[in-house]
Order: C-alpha cells, then structure tokens, then sequence
C-alpha cells in the first residue's frame, strides 16, 4: 500500500510536538502477524535501550573518568564526529560496491551542499558539544533531570516560530517539568553534588536539541531528503569547525600531555563511542520505523529511568526521596505530555493529502 507523502509543516508540527502519524501506526499494525510484530518491536526497542545507555556511560567514562584524567571534551565530541563521518563514506563506497547487500546512498561532497547545511551544523555541533560538557560535569543518575527542558523548549519554540499555541493540558504537563527540574537542582545542591556549569550546558542542550529538529526539516531539502546524507554533511562541517576549537582551547596541548595517547585501550574506547554516536542514530529511526515517533519517546522516557536506576546503582550512590521525586516528575511530565499530544492529534482533522507528483520531505 503506498502512503502519500506528509507535508514538510506537518512533519516540522510531528518533530516538535512529539506527536505520531496516525497513518504510519495504521500501516504497521496491518502488515504482518500481531506475534511477528510484537518480536520485532522488542528487538528493536531492546536494541535502542542498550545502545544508548552504553553510550551514556562510555562517555561519561572518557569525558570524566579518574583513570583517563583527559580534559579534552571538544577533542571527544571531535573524534567522534570523524568516526562518523568515515562510517558514512565507508558504507557508501561498500554499497556501491555490493548494491543489494549494502542499502545506503551515495555520498559526493559539494560544497553548495555543505553550504546550505552549516546553519543546521552550527546547531548540531552545539548539541552535541552541549550534551557531552554536561556529561563531564553531572553525574549520569542526575543527567537526564539536567537535560529535561527539550520538551518545554518545543512548546515555546512551536509559539514562537510556528505560531503555535498550545493546550492548557500540554502546558500543565511542562510546568510538572519544569517543577521536576527545579527540584532536582534542589536535591543535587543540598546532597553537595550540584554542579551549575554542568545545569547551564543540560540547558543549552535542551534548546539545542529543540533547535536541531527545526533546523534539519528546513535542511532535508538541500540533501534530497537523505537523513544519512544530512549526518554526513553535518558531521563533515562539525570535524572542520571543531578545530579551531581545539586549537584556541589549549586541547592538542593537553592531548600532547596526556599519558596514555599512545594506548590501543584509549583509542579502542574513543573509537567504540565514535560507533556508538554513528549506530544511535540507526537504531532511532529503526525504532520509529517500527513503532511511531509517540512510542519512540515514551521508550526514551522509560529507557531514561532504568539509566538513572542504573546509574545509582552503579556509582554506588544514595539519593534522597525528594531526589527520586523529582526524577519521576520529569519523567511522568514528559510521558503525560506525549500522552497528552498524541490525545490531541487523533482528535484533529488530518490534512489533505498533498498532489501525487508533490516532494516529500520525508527522509531516505
């Protein structure tokens, strides 16, 4: 059955509000046996939950680690920009090579291209800088809290630049957030653990992040709608903006300094985070290629409450109960706001389906 494609301001309406296609789900739910689809989900779910914990704490372990003792974060963030984009060009080159075992587009740089893409990059790079400095200086059990305001960031933005208001519910359920937040800044100062340059970049994060998903629609475009071509231009302009960076922040200095430059361990981590960074990427869009952008962030909202559960227990920490209160705030205000949303969008109209011969936005 041939879905027509979404126009690109109901796709840009889908990124920010977290909202899900209703014709996606109807898709998916009639194709195949309901055991089938059940397995496959499972999979897909249990593979987007250990890829992202696993890079949580492999970064965490690079960027702060007492063994390592590198204060390189920009050099981190860097390096696994670069692995990306050599895996992109890697499974370009393999697929043209074996087209009908190897499913990926051809990558060419142009630099019109690369052009057309920096305003996206410079937003890119300041999520994932953002993401990475706030890892380095909160612990992972508090990281989520210090990252929860991407949700309050999409309702501001969608007022602000798309004229959208918003729900009194959906309003409620960010202001839970925002309480949860607040709290957990609280409790992080009161047990000593509080680090405010850490909370400013989770900030800054959280706007990058609601920035980002603006951004790539304008971009998608410019890329023939390829989301893997739009990760390799975004990593490509990310590598070559970085190293001023590196050099006006004394970080090859330090890298020069440091002790275990030369160790196979040290690079082996560096390298597994750099595939880590590629393969999140994947397994997202696998897991809303099989279920639905909604059901994508109710697993992010569960897959970050076994990460804080894990994190305690691996770090050895004890927490207050106003601490696990405020957890569960963020995550109960984020999980009612997707519930919230996708409520919302089954009771609103569809659009009219866009001509037959109309561009989708829609990426590869």
């Amino acid at each position: 059955m041939n879905r027509a494609p979404l126009k690109r301001s109901r796709i840009l309406h889908m990124a920010l509000t977290g909202a899900s296609d209703p014709s996606a789900e109807a898709e998916a739910n009639g194709e195949k046996p309901f055991l089938l689809r059940a397995l496959q989900i499972a999979l897909v779910v249990s593979l987007y939950w250990v890829t992202s914990i696993s890079m949580v704490f492999l970064n965490k372990y690079l960027l702060d680690s007492p063994s390592l003792q590198l204060d390189t974060p920009i050099f981190v963030t860097f390096y696994q920009c670069l692995v990306t984009t050599l895996l992109c060009k890697g499974l370009s080159a393999l697929a043209a090579c074996c087209p009908g075992a190897v499913d990926f587009p051809s990558l060419r740089l142009d630099l019109r291209v690369a052009r057309s893409v920096l305003p996206l990059s410079v937003v890119f790079i300041g999520m994932i800088t953002f993401n990475n400095l706030c890892l380095k200086y909160v612990g992972v059990a508090f990281y989520n809290v210090g990252r929860s305001l991407t949700t309050v960031f999409n309702v501001l933005l969608s007022y602000l630049l798309l004229k959208q208001t918003t729900s009194f519910y959906a309003l409620l359920t960010c202001g839970i957030i925002i309480g949860g937040f607040w709290l957990g800044v609280d409790q992080e100062g009161a047990e000593g653990t509080l680090s405010w340059l850490g909370t400013v970049f989770g900030v800054l994060a959280s706007l990058c992040v609601s920035l980002n998903a603006i951004y790539t629609k304008k971009v998608l475009p410019a890329v023939d709608g390829s989301i893997w071509r739009l990760t390799f231009y975004n990593n490509v302009n990310a590598c070559v903006l970085f190293l001023p960076l590196l050099l006006l922040l004394g970080e090859l200095q330090a890298l020069r300094d440091f002790a275990q430059l030369g160790s196979a361990h040290f690079w082996g981590m560096m390298t597994l985070g750099g595939l880590f960074g590629f393969a999140i990427g994947y397994v997202t869009g696998l897991q809303i290629k099989f279920t639905s952008p909604l059901t994508h962030n109710v697993s992010g909202t569960a897959k970050a409450c076994a990460q804080t559960v894990l994190a305690v227990l691996y770090y050895e920490e004890t927490k207050s109960f106003l601490w696990w209160t405020s957890n569960m705030m963020v995550l109960g205000g984020s999980s009612a706001y997707t519930w919230v949303r996708g409520w919302e969008m089954k009771k609103t109209p569809e659009e009219p389906s866009p001509k037959e011969g109309e561009k989708s936005a829609v990426g590869v």
